[in-house]
């Protein structure tokens, strides 16, 4: 049931990542799986941190910042 949640999660992070980062020229479909790799990215970096989560609305958040920071090297990437 886990990996259930994480799964709508991150579709749920990647879409509002996508609204966050406007105009980085993504389809929906890229920044919905752009949020489930934030989704993984946003636990390293939350471990790195020491932050731990303890409800789904702390995984989506984790998630976002992940995904927002995805969106941001990739647009980056995009530039050159």
């Amino acid at each position: 049931m886990e990996i259930l949640w994480s799964i709508l999660v991150g579709i749920a992070a990647g879409a509002i990542a996508g609204w966050i980062m406007k105009g980085s020229g993504y389809g929906i479909l890229v920044n919905l799986l752009v949020g489930l790799v934030g989704g993984v990215l946003g636990g390293w970096i939350y471990g790195l941190l020491g932050f731990s989560i303890h409800s789904v609305l702390g995984m989506l958040l984790m998630s976002v910042i992940g995904a927002v920071v995805l969106l941001w090297i990739l647009s980056l990437i995009k530039r050159k």
